[in-house]
């Protein structure tokens, strides 16, 4: 193929290759060569133009396919459009002779197609300049037609308009040519040709003024007659035409020469609106021949010139526009109901036209006032439909009560306006349903009356206009949830009032169904008492039924349809009223059969009319109840539902003979009977009604072969049978589309109504199939049978072997004794059933049974599988592979195959060929992958074969659809085949001809299979690779050039598959123009094909998308789509508005999920352009709720003005990218504001720190970061919060609480002092206020309490005046909800006042929280300095918050205790259910706990640390300010907890209260913590843990966990689980903390137990105390009774997971091994440091032998992490660890029990042990020495010497070793070390137990002098030597004080001469250096305190040694002069001497 990349044809590659590749190859090359010639520069294409001429020309002549003559026509326009333009000429006139030409053989015709496309393609692309030259073109193209076939009509079409748009206003001579040859076509029999013709007209239309003037009723009824027969694509086309036609003839301004000229008329809007209503009223009939038919009015209008006008009136205003429609609504409305009208009796003449006509309205209004309007505009449309159906009403009441004799004449009129106000009211409820809570000014707008409206409307006489009201309240309930209770309490009342009119009874039960059936969408819900109030009425209804006959029919219908959607609210509202319903279902059934017989001879055809009305109505009950309460359905309910149903079945067999006794009036209610009681049985499993299967399967094969069925309603059983994916192959109607709602009655054929409301009023309360539309049952008759397939499956699958054999057989006989139309529709039942019955049982893993099963089934289905219907031999391909799936045995599948085989090959017509094909396909979709390869081979054999059988598009679409599925199913095993396969495909995409597009899309799975099938491999490198890779593409870029948009949607996923598989080979920009030209295609599959793919591409490069996006809109002018604003908004702007237009779920669902991908690979790059995005959308809304907010009672008149003038003005100048967006897309907006916020916390710390990104913006202009928009996020956030929309405002509030969280803590540089958000106060506010007014919904005012409570509390604003504002908002909701349960709102579900007081509680409880921190930390710094100021300010802000709180703590410590008694009551068990409070909690019923239990879920853990740090600023003293009152306005308030029922229980003594509130609050968190779910947020978990710490902060508390010691290990236990399962180091050391206080509190139980017993006995000996502490006197521990055996496990845990090592099992030898030590992260650290002061604390709570057992433990794990972590740090320091360690091991060694003398010998001899490991560690294994940091291993070494008693330390071989550690660490060079080293010895000598210092002070002095004398010799040069010298004299100073009389004289003797040698006389001093002047200071000053001290000894030595003296007083002399220095300071130099000694002493032990 890299032969073809060249600006000329190879034409020596070219003639090498075979036929296939040839064509391939210059496909290629065409499209090479369009890239290349647009690239080239003009001269070099000059050059080489002739010989490219000749080639192109050349190709024409070798009958290029469809897509190649395409391209070639494209190069030759491009060629000469660059290059010269005179040989052109010869060009045209060269296509011309082609086309003249009389050949007229097939093999010509390609070349003759690619003459005419040629032309049209010159032509488009050079224009006028080969103006003069286009007559004869036109004349001689126009000739061809004459004869030419489809094709050829076909490409002429095409080419024509390409002509026209090249030529523009000069082809005018022609227009009229043209114009005639177009209107032949447009009635073509060729769809395809339609399309081009109204592809053709729509060009032409541009210039031709006639088409829109003189002849629009011609051109109105040529698009009708196109209408007629036409398919989807046809319609499209047409109504485009159409529509834009119609809307140019009125906005077209004449040109005034021409109009003088042909006085051309202007067209009124209402003459328009006549043409289109009468092509929707009478079709094409025009309207002249209107005569005898039409006055005997049989004729009817087909549907699909009804679906096609429709269409049209859509495109009709669409291209008016939003703004035209707003101001014309009226017209248009009252015009469009008049289509349904009496006016036109045709489009209602029967009730089937009446629902196809109501539907075509209502599509009609939809898509108008649903697509084009803004909210606003919507509003007022509302408004006039509502004014519509008032009119209507009053007509209506009129006549009803007109009491005399022309009533009769009158109802005419009645059933006139009913299809006027199904339209009307369906629209109004679509309206109110899309506005959502935006809507909520136009129902409390008292003047346009809207509920007034709907609900009289209830009481129409018509049944249809009944249930459209109550339809259209479920949509006000489901958009505006606060009016769904105020419309159930009016309804019920009406119905209560009303209860003797039939209307009233029907319509306001329909409304209360309705409603109810609306309840489900609103998440607060409906108060539970309605469900008593609205079973009590069904009862009412259904005992009064028989009072009167007028009613009867009615009230029965009335009572179970409430009953029925009472169901729908589920177990909750149900399980209360269960019993009723059982016993009055029990009582509409006889008893025993015999009752039945009597029933069945007595009534008359009235009463079994009611009976068989009640009956389906309770069978329809409990069919709701079966599938909304599946929870209920217990064993013991199923027994009571069960004995009615024999009876049941038993009233089904007798149907017939009631129905021969009384006749017609029965014939619905027994159909309606019948389908309600096989929808109820294919609920039940079949195990309970199995007596009776026989009897059910008779009846279900009566009903499917019944004689009386007329129609073939094919269309809507078999969809469901048939597999999705074959669907696509049988008609586009099967598919999704935008037009779904009104193309689905052409499906159905002119016979059969279309779904509707009325046909079945139970569905009024089922949930809403797609999306907000009406439901829409089949009628009864059409259902039945649908319900009696489904029923037949299961049915059939249980019955015994030879019931099941009979059956098929009677079923197979049914079949051979019909005959005609009624034989194709009992085979379709029988077919349906039995696919049906193959399924279940392949489903369910059964069995056929024995063989001679297999042969009447395999009859049926081989019967239809060649049967003439496709939709059947669809359905019986299925059915034949679930068959081989169901036998499951080899053979017979080879067998079926094998006949599909020879029927192939035998057969020659079309429909064997198809369903054989089809059903080999389906095999292997059941079967693949198992069948031999030979198999395989075969199979694709015959279906290449066939796939190329060009007479019939037919057989190929099915052959290849079947091939696709043996692609799919084949998997790896089609590797071999992937070649062929591909070189066909490639073949057929590059000949079949585009009219066939059925074949292209076929071709297109194909391909789609294939890729999938090849899979990753396609990434190779090989050449076969490369081909199958190369080819692939090119199969791609043909279908990209269909013109067929779902073969275009093929093309796509296909390069969806490729750029998954092999992205480097996908041209990105290529396929990114294509999706942005798509974006907003007419076609549904095809825009969902866009978005799958780019949804996939944005994930992996989503920013090379967006560029290539605006790239192009940027290139191209005209090819893009206009609704896709590109150029403007970028694509993400783009996706955007589509997502505000789109109505389809799936499409929305991905739009959002590829703008969330892009805003996370992008935000950060793109920071201000997301943020305008959704600011742009955000900000739309403003103006529209300043509209609303004004008041609506002004002048109507000035409104309208204004509506006008705010329209102009948005013309003018756009100001805003973004037209009214929905509330929805608003929402999206919000939200994608907080994921930005999210995005920029884990990118650059610069996005929240305001200087460093002013800083960084200052360096590079290009950087951008979120603080510097933070103006922006408070608006965005304020404009959502105030919004009109519930959920934008739920939206506004998140994002709100997002920007204080994340901005809270940012300083104002220029205000030091401030935070950044302090400015925004006013904004907070202002956004905050609304939420708290009285109508706004309980979730708004929740989530406004949160953002007020993280306003509050983070400390942005420190003025309490201004804080006062927001904390005013919390203050008035607390008194809101102090009123209790009871009194809050009544209008939704009480739990929803749960989740607000519980709101309010939690926020409270967060305030009060930070209220208490602030003034702890406050507390602690204003024990050191710190600045004034800050001071002042701090503490006031601090105190006065909680000054704020304490006002109302009274109030809230009361309501926090109750909520957390109902939380520890819902959180038990259900086995304790029984002991539950009957009336609830206090605040929440009993009915409601379970929709409760999750707002306390989300709620407690505040309110717990907030109810212990209250219990704790008490210190459980103060008497509860309640104590006097026990029930106060609270059901149960805290302090009357478990008095149970009798009033007089004795008042608590406040300890009983105190154990009650403290059991309360550590129940809960254990209960919490010791079974963490999953969902247990980070925050609930540390709350629960401080609160706890908060808990035992104060003594009575600890005294309590103290005296209890199960209490105590069932705490550590839990907390021990906490520690294991979560890995968070917060929660860690929280736990830790908790641990601690534990063993605390356990330590002052001991304590107080000693000190008390000690007291008792003070005069008894000491030896009989009694031992105290754990281990008691024999040592042992309890694993899980032992407090102190929990606390170890849990701190081995914690050491372990952060030094394995510590684990002797994980090291392999319990003794110490040579590691590395290693520095911990900080986290660790701490955990580590933190568990280690809990193990040193354990000694203390054992009795002595205790401790003796524990003491080895705690040493080894002590020891151990000093060991792992003596890091050597720079500058000696120690690490944190160590310094725990050695503060563990000094609180461990200095314990009270090792003096103890039960224990003393024990510990002795462990500490011991323990020493000699300390000193293992310096020596374990030669070379690791260096490792160990030795000042920590003196400093462990030097607390054993300090902190034990002697005789521990001074056993000689310890000593010994001890000082040899000195001596060595003397010996080391680094300074650091050494220093310490003198420390700790100054410590050790000065120890005052002589048996431990002396042996130290014998050893080390010699060598401490040696020391100092060799500094003295070479003097310090640095700060560390000085600091060495000083710290060894500081020794020796010591040692001087320590020293005996008799020895000191030595001492002093040896100290001197090194201080003097370092004093420095006059001269030296001032030119010594800094280090040598400090020396000789220091030296001086100890020789000051040294002479007068020991005067005698320095006397002495003085005089020994008068060299020494004559230096000291030179120094003195020298200081004296320098200094000045006062002799008499000698004794305050001596104290600070000892000071700073002591200090050292305390430093670093």
């Amino acid at each position: 193929m890299e032969l073809a990349h060249s600006l000329l044809l190879n034409e020596e590659a070219y003639n090498q290759l075979g036929e296939v590749q040839k064509a391939e190859f210059i496909f290629d090359w065409l499209r090479y060569l369009e890239k290349l010639l647009l690239a080239t520069s003009r001269s070099d294409v000059r050059e080489k133009q002739k010989t490219l001429v000749e080639q192109l020309l050349s190709l024409l002549n070798s009958s290029p396919g469809p897509p190649t003559r395409k391209l070639l026509a494209k190069n030759l326009a491009i060629l000469y459009s660059i290059g010269d333009t005179f040989s052109v000429y010869e060009t045209i006139d060269k296509c011309n002779d082609l086309i003249r030409s009389k050949d007229d053989s097939p093999s010509y015709l390609p070349t003759k197609l690619a003459a005419v496309v040629c032309l049209g393609s010159l032509y488009k692309k050079l224009g006028r300049i080969l103006g003069n030259t286009f007559t004869d073109t036109v004349g001689n193209i126009l000739k061809a037609m004459k004869s030419a076939e489809s094709q050829g009509r076909y490409e002429i079409m095409l080419s024509l308009q390409n002509i026209l748009s090249g030529l523009g206003a000069a082809a005018t001579p022609c227009h009229r040519d043209v114009y005639k040859a177009a209107r032949s076509c447009l009635t073509d029999r060729s769809m395809a040709v339609r399309c081009a013709a109204a592809k053709c007209l729509l060009e032409l239309q541009n210039e031709a003024i006639f088409m829109w003037s003189t002849d629009l009723d011609s051109v109105a009824t040529l698009c009708f007659k196109s209408f007629e027969g036409s398919n989807y694509d046809v319609r499209i086309s047409v109504s485009k035409l159409l529509g834009t036609v119609l809307a140019k003839a009125i906005i077209s301004k004449h040109p005034g020469a021409a109009a003088s000229r042909q006085s051309v008329r202007r067209v009124s809007l209402e003459e328009v609106l006549e043409l289109l209503g009468t092509g929707f009223l009478r079709g094409s009939s025009g309207f002249l021949r209107a005569s005898g038919d039409m006055l005997k009015g049989t004729s009817s209008v087909s549907r699909d010139v009804r679906v096609g006008v429709t269409q049209a009136y859509v495109v009709f205003v669409s291209t008016l526009g939003g703004a035209w429609l707003e101001k014309n609504f009226a017209a248009f409305l009252s015009h469009t109901l008049s289509l349904v009208s009496q006016s036109h009796p045709k489009a209602t003449q029967t009730q089937i036209d009446a629902v196809c006509s109501r539907r075509c309205v209502s599509f009609i209004l939809r898509a108008t006032v649903g697509g084009l309007l803004g909210e606003k505009a919507q509003i007022a449309a509302a408004k006039d439909i509502c004014q519509a159906i008032w009119k209507l009403k009053k007509v209506t009441d009129a006549v009803m009560s007109d009491g005399n004799l022309e009533t009769r004449l009158g109802s005419a009129d009645v059933a006139a306006s009913q299809h006027m106000l199904v339209c009307a009211l369906q629209e109004l409820g679509n309206l109110i349903h899309s506005l959502g809570t935006t809507a909520a000014p136009l129902l409390q707008d008292s003047r346009a009356g809207i509920l007034d409206n709907v609900t009289s409307v209830t009481l129409h006489p018509s049944i249809s206009v009944r249930l459209a009201a109550a339809w259209c309240l479920h949509c006000i309930a489901v958009a505006l949830p606060a009016y769904l209770t105020p419309l159930l309490d009016r309804c019920l009342e009406r119905l209560t009032v009303l209860k003797s009119s039939p209307e009233a009874v029907t319509g306001f039960s329909f409304a209360v169904a309705a409603l109810l059936g609306a309840v489900k969408h609103c998440p607060l819900g409906i108060p539970h008492g309605k469900g008593k109030i609205i079973m009590t009425l069904a009862e009412d209804l259904l005992c009064s039924a028989a009072q009167n006959s007028r009613l009867s029919a009615q009230r029965t219908q009335a009572g179970w349809l409430l009953i029925a959607a009472l169901m729908t609210l589920g177990p909750a509202f149900v399980s209360h009223h269960l019993a009723r319903v059982l016993l009055l279902w029990k009582c509409v059934f006889p008893v025993s059969p015999k009752d039945l017989e009597t029933e069945k001879s007595r009534g008359d055809s009235f009463t079994w009319q009611v009976t068989l009305e009640g009956r389906a109505g309770a069978l329809c009950a409990i069919k709701s109840f079966v599938s909304h309460c599946g929870d209920l359905l217990t064993e013991e309910v199923i027994q009571h539902l069960l004995p009615p149903l024999p009876c049941a079945v038993d009233l089904l067999t007798l149907l017939s003979s009631i129905l021969k006794t009384y006749g017609s009036p029965l014939k619905t209610p027994s159909v309606v009977y019948r389908q309600r009681l096989y929808e109820l049985l294919i609920l039940l499993p079949p195990e309970t009604y199995e007596g009776y299967l026989c009897a059910v399967l008779r009846e279900l094969a009566a009903d499917l072969t019944a004689p009386d069925i007329q129609v073939a309603a094919s269309t809507f059983l078999l969809p469901r049978l048939c597999h999705q994916d074959d669907l696509l192959i049988l008609s586009p109607l099967l598919q999704d589309t935008d037009h779904r709602f009104i193309e689905e009655q052409l499906l159905l054929g002119n016979g059969i109504a279309c779904g509707s409301l009325e046909y079945d009023p139970y569905s009024i309360y089922e949930k809403d199939v797609e999306g907000d539309s009406v439901p829409k049952p089949l009628p009864p008759t059409l259902s039945v049978i649908s319900s009696a397939v489904k029923l037949f499956g299961v049915v059939c699958a249980h019955v015994g072997e030879a019931q099941r054999l009979l059956i098929l057989e009677r079923l197979l006989d049914s079949i051979k004794h019909t005959k005609g139309a009624r034989q194709q529709v009992v085979q379709l039942h029988v077919v349906s059933s039995v696919s049906s019955f193959l399924k279940y049982v392949a489903g369910s893993k059964g069995h056929l049974g024995p063989e001679e099963m297999r042969r009447p089934v395999l009859a049926l289905v081989m019967g239809a599988l060649e049967s003439p219907s496709p939709l059947l031999r669809c359905a019986a391909a299925e059915a034949w592979a679930r068959l081989a799936q169901v036998v499951d045995d080899g053979a017979f599948t080879a067998a079926l195959a094998q006949v599909s085989f020879d029927k192939l090959k035998s057969a020659r017509d079309a429909v064997t060929r198809t369903g054989h094909s089809l059903a080999l396909g389906s095999l292997y979709r059941y079967l693949g992958g198992i069948s031999s390869s030979q198999h395989l081979n075969s199979c694709v054999g015959i279906l290449y074969t066939l796939s190329q059988d060009s007479t019939s598009p037919d057989v190929q679409t099915w052959a290849l659809h079947s091939l696709s599925l043996i692609i799919d199913s084949a998997g790896p095993l089609y590797y071999t085949h992937a070649e062929p396969t591909l070189s066909l495909i490639i073949m057929l995409l590059l000949n079949v001809p585009p009219t066939h597009a059925e074949v292209h899309q076929s071709l297109g799975r194909c391909l789609n299979a294939l890729i999938t099938t090849l899979g990753p491999e396609l990434q190779g490198n090989s050449t076969s690779v490369s081909t199958l890779r190369t080819s692939c593409l090119l199969g791609c870029a043909v279908m990209q050039d269909n013109p067929d948009c779902l073969v275009q949607a093929q093309a796509i996923s296909c390069l969806q598959q490729l750029h998954m598989f092999a992205p480097r080979h996908v041209n990105l920009s290529s396929l990114v123009s294509c999706l942005c030209v798509n974006l907003c295609s007419p076609y549904l599959l095809l825009r969902r094909a866009v978005l799958a793919c780019l949804r996939q591409l944005v994930q992996r490069e989503a920013a090379e998308v967006s560029e290539h996006a605006v790239m192009l809109a940027k290139d191209s002018r005209e090819e893009l789509t206009p609704d896709a604003n590109i150029r403007e908004v970028g694509l993400e702007g783009a996706l955007l508005t589509l997502l505000d237009q789109e109505t389809d779920g799936r499409l929305c669902h991905d739009i959002k999920e590829t703008l969330n991908h892009m805003l996370t690979s992008m935000a950060m790059d793109k920071l201000s352009f997301w943020l305008k995005l959704c600011k742009d959308v955000l900000a739309a809304s403003a103006d529209f709720t300043t509209v609303t907010c004004v008041d609506t009672m002004q002048e109507e008149e000035g409104d309208k003005g204004d509506d006008a003038s705010v329209l102009t003005i948005r013309n003018d100048g756009r100001p805003h990218p973004f037209t009214n967006p929905r509330w929805a897309t608003r929402v999206f907006a919000a939200e994608c504001v907080c994921r930005i916020i999210n995005q920029c916390e884990n990118a650059h710390s610069a996005h929240f720190d305001i200087a460093l990104a002013q800083e960084m913006k200052k360096r590079d202009s290009r950087n951008d970061f979120l603080v510097l928009h933070l103006a922006d996020l408070i608006r965005m956030a304020f404009m959502a919060a105030t919004d009109h929309s519930d959920q934008l405002r739920l939206s506004g509030l998140e994002t709100l609480l997002v920007v204080i969280r994340r901005f809270a803590a940012i300083p104002e540089p220029e205000f030091p002092g401030h935070v950044i958000l302090e400015q925004y106060q006013a904004n907070v506010g202002a956004a905050l206020r609304p939420a708290f007014t009285s109508e706004t919904p309980p979730d708004v005012t929740a989530k406004a309490c949160q953002v007020c409570s993280a306003w509050i509390a983070s400390g942005v604003v420190s003025d309490l005046n201004d804080l006062r504002r927001v904390h005013q908002l919390l203050v008035a909701s607390l008194t809101k909800i102090q009123v209790g349960k009871e009194a809050l709102s009544h209008l939704y579900n009480e739990s929803a006042s749960t989740m607000e007081i519980l709101a309010v509680l939690k926020a409270w409880a967060e305030v009060y929280i930070i209220a208490v921190e602030r003034h702890k930390n406050h507390k602690q710094p204003l024990k050191t300095t710190c600045s004034e100021e800050s001071v002042g300010n701090g503490s006031t802000s601090s105190d006065g918050l909680l000054d704020l709180v304490h006002a109302d703590l009274g109030t809230l410590s009361r309501l926090w205790l109750a909520a957390l008694q109902d939380f520890a009551l819902l959180t038990l068990p259900s086995e304790f259910a029984s002991q539950l409070p009957v009336e609830g909690g206090a605040f929440y019923t009993a009915e409601t706990s379970e929709n409760a239990k999750s707002h306390y879920y989300n709620s407690w853990a505040f309110i717990l640390h907030a109810t212990a740090l209250w219990l704790t600023s008490t210190g459980f003293v103060v008497a509860d300010p309640d104590e006097g009152a026990p029930n106060l306005s609270r059901p149960v308030t805290p302090t009357s907890m478990c008095q149970g029922s009798s009033s007089g229980a004795p008042v608590k003594s406040p300890e009983d209260v105190y154990t009650e509130r403290f059991h309360l609050i550590l129940g809960i968190s254990v209960e919490f913590l010791c079974s963490l779910r999953s969902d247990a947020t980070m925050e609930s978990i540390t709350a629960c843990l401080h609160a706890l710490q908060a808990l035992l902060d104060v003594p009575w508390p600890r005294s309590k966990i103290g005296s209890d010691q199960d209490l105590g290990v069932e705490l550590l236990n839990v907390l021990h689980r906490v520690i294991l399962t979560r890995e968070s180091p917060s929660i860690q050391l929280a736990s830790l903390e908790v641990v601690r206080q534990v063993i605390c509190a356990a330590q002052e139980h001991v304590k107080e137990k000693r000190r008390s017993a000690e007291v008792d006995d003070g005069a008894a000996e000491k030896e009989t105390l009694p031992e105290f502490g754990e281990g008691k006197d024999t040592g042992g521990l309890v694993p899980g009774k032992s407090l102190v055996f929990a606390t170890l496990e849990l701190c081995v845990c914690i050491l372990v997971r952060q030094l394995p090592e510590l684990n002797p099992k994980l090291t392999g030898s319990p003794g110490i091994k040579a590691t590395k030590p290693q520095m911990l992260s900080e986290d660790g650290s701490r955990l580590v440091s933190a568990a280690l002061v809990i193990l040193s604390e354990l000694p203390a709570v054992c009795s002595p032998e205790g401790s003796t057992s524990i003491l080895p433990t705690i040493l080894y794990l002590t020891i151990g992490v000093l060991r792992e972590t003596a890091v050597k740090l720079p500058g000696g320091q120690l690490s944190s660890t160590v310094a725990a360690s050695l503060q563990a091991l000094k609180g461990i060694l200095s314990s009270p029990m090792a003096r103890a003398e039960k224990s003393h010998t024990a510990w002795t001899d462990l500490l011991r042990s323990a020493l000699t490991t300390v000193l293992d560690c310096w020596d374990p294994v030669a070379g690791t020495h260096q490792e160990l940091d030795e000042v920590s291993l003196l400093t462990a070494i030097t607390v054993f010497t300090l902190s034990t008693s002697p005789e521990v330390t001074t056993i000689p071989c310890l000593q010994k070793r001890c000082i040899e550690k000195f001596k060595a660490t003397l010996e080391i060079k680094d300074p650091m070390v050494q220093i310490k080293t003198y420390q700790l010895l100054l410590s050790i000598f000065q120890y005052p137990n002589p048996a431990v210092s002396y042996p130290y002070i014998y050893s080390l002095v010699a060598s401490i002098v040696e020391k100092l004398q060799e500094i003295d010799k070479r003097k310090p040069e640095d700060t560390t030597e000085l600091q060495i010298f000083q710290e060894g004299i500081k020794v020796l100073e010591a040692l001087v004080a320590i020293a005996e009389e008799q020895h000191r004289s030595q001492l002093v003797a040896c100290l001197l001469p090194i201080l003097i040698s370092f004093l420095l006389d006059e001269n030296a001093l001032g030119s010594a250096t800094s280090i040598m002047r400090n020396l000789h200071d220091f030296a001086l000053q100890n020789l000051m305190q040294i002479g007068p001290q020991y005067s005698s000894v320095f006397k002495s030595v003085m005089a020994s040694s008068p060299a020494l003296k004559a230096r000291l007083e030179a120094a003195i002399k020298g200081n004296q002069e320098s200094v000045k220095l006062k002799i008499p300071t000698s004794k305050h130099t001596k104290n600070s001497g000892k000071n700073s000694s002591i200090q050292l002493k305390t430093n670093f032990l």
